[in-house]
């Protein structure tokens, strides 16, 4: 491979880096053609960038990139390594896990996910189980109002009077 073209791929996982910081780095070593066009079939159905890639070409982008952790990823980049680019966290984990049981691969290496590195396969239910921030906001959002829910409702099952005595009452003040 031509200098050139190696510097081109560089920069391009860099850039893809920079667009979706997160990824899961898999196994697919193994998979015959069909299986391996179910699995970018699945992948491209959920929003996953699928690429097989050299390892010393991607650990130079992300050492181009140097992301805090990043580094505990190195000693996966060996063997065959498929990388996963995701928008969402947990649904590669999700993917990694269904199609390993139907097919026995793809194998989990290791995860770039929300700023932390998770290395080996025994991280995959911790990575299965990720929040999104969007999930977590909404947990955040639905704890605040369940104090005011509670309130409210007891309020109103002593009769819809003493809210209107309240309101009257606060007025008043």
């Amino acid at each position: 491979m031509k200098k050139e073209l190696k510097t081109q791929i560089i920069e391009d996982l860099t850039a893809q880096l920079e667009i979706t910081p997160d990824f899961y780095l898999a196994d697919i070593s193994g998979l015959n053609a069909d299986k391996t066009a179910k699995l970018r079939r699945a992948c491209f159905e959920k929003d996953i960038k699928l690429i097989v890639v050299k390892n010393t070409l991607f650990r130079k982008a992300l050492e181009k990139k140097a992301t805090a952790d990043s580094e505990l990823l190195y000693p996966v980049l060996e063997g065959p390594s498929a990388v996963m680019f995701t928008t969402s966290a947990s649904v590669p984990a999700k993917l990694i896990k269904e199609f390993g049981k139907q097919h026995g691969k793809p194998v989990l290496k290791g995860a770039f996910v929300q700023e932390c590195a998770y290395v080996g396969e025994n991280q995959l239910d911790a990575l299965v189980n990720i929040k999104s921030r969007e999930e977590l906001i909404g947990d955040i959002i639905g704890m605040l109002q369940a104090p005011v829910r509670n309130v409210i409702s007891a309020l109103e099952s002593n009769g819809g009077g003493k809210i209107a005595g309240i309101v009257k009452t606060l007025s008043e003040k």
